[in-house]
């Protein structure tokens, strides 16, 4: 008995070193994958976070302004096109909008001021939450500010391609041939900030809440894009990572504002070039769904059988449509919440 002792410590140890052996390795295959999810989600900016949310919890309601609940209703005007037209000033828009590309390489030569103000009152019109119309553009055309705003940008850029992007992301970007080097922050005659208002400000100096503020502005870009081609001008749509709060001290801007695009705006310079890209065709954006598709998809048997739930009033308009289509499915589905 006291004879096997020392083979017993022996089996022991063994067995102690291979477990603490196999959670070495638990851990390094841990670390590893960790640091294989943090490769491929890309780091991202505080600033470009949408802190919008449906009901927001407050921590004094009484800092915040109740919104106007009696506005006039005015009769809509409205132009109706013949159908002919339709088709055609919807295909001329497309060819006009077909022909935007990021440009990179911008002359210096100014553009008449009149068309930066009649583009942003374009942006202004775009639809918001509630109607709190959450955007600031901040028009740069002094020299030395863009030029501040260039060494803010290319200090963070450099370490977002060296470090926060990711490889995937900088690997991603290769086939457009750009860096951290923004010369076209300098020679473009015009630079239009866009930020995002998180809340407002009612003229009692109570707080709004501004609802969908991150989706309200990003549709003003969108309108500011086009409207940019429209006039002739060219851009490239630019989310500088962790440069938001240091661009919002330097142009004076509240803390209430982050910083969502920065859009360098002016005519494209003789030698500019862009990658050649192809825009995906309509077949693959544009899906138009049928009962006939949605059957393919959702198997008689399936639906049936019940391992397709449904609430309530999903299965009444489901029901209705079929019974209205004369569409009969092999047997009575039994739906339930």
């Amino acid at each position: 008995m006291f004879a096997l002792t020392p083979v017993l410590v022996a089996i022991v140890c063994t067995l102690i070193a291979w477990i603490y052996k196999n959670a070495d390795r638990s851990i390094e295959r841990r670390k590893g994958e960790l640091k294989a999810r943090c490769e491929s989600r890309p780091w991202v900016d505080e600033d470009l976070r949408d802190s919008t949310a449906l009901h927001q919890v407050e921590e004094d309601a009484d800092q915040w302004q109740e919104s106007e609940e009696d506005t006039e209703h005015i009769p809509f005007p409205h132009t109706r096109y013949p159908e002919k037209e339709m088709v055609e000033r919807s295909r001329e828009f497309y060819e006009l909008l077909s022909k935007r590309r990021s440009v990179r390489f911008i002359s210096n030569e100014q553009v008449p001021m009149e068309v930066i103000d009649n583009v942003i009152r374009t942006a202004g019109t775009a639809p918001s939450g509630a109607h709190t119309e959450p955007w600031t553009f901040v028009v740069v055309q002094d020299p030395d500010v863009k030029h501040k705003i260039r060494e803010i940008i290319e200090e963070e850029e450099e370490i977002n391609y060296m470090k926060r992007m990711g490889h995937r992301w900088v690997t991603d970007l290769k086939k457009l041939r750009t860096n951290w080097i923004k010369e076209y922050l300098d020679t473009a005659p015009v630079l239009i900030l866009i930020f995002k208002q998180v809340h407002g400000f009612a003229a009692n100096g109570q707080r709004k809440v501004h609802y969908y503020n991150e989706i309200s502005v990003s549709i003003a870009c969108g309108l500011l894009l086009a409207a940019l081609q429209n006039a002739g001008l060219v851009t490239v749509t630019t989310t500088p990572l962790n440069c938001g709060p240091r661009l919002r001290v330097l142009l004076g801007r509240p803390s209430n504002e982050k910083l969502l695009m920065l859009l360098p705006v002016g005519y494209p310079s003789t030698e500019a070039t862009v990658p050649d890209l192809k825009r995906k065709p309509l077949a693959e954006i544009m899906k138009i769904t049928t009962v006939g598709e949605i059957l393919e998809k959702l198997e008689a048997s399936d639906i049936a059988g019940g391992s397709v739930k449904w609430c309530s009033r999903c299965a009444n308009a489901v029901g209705q449509l079929f019974k209205k289509l004369n569409v009969e499915l092999p047997c009575d589905p039994q739906f339930r919440y």
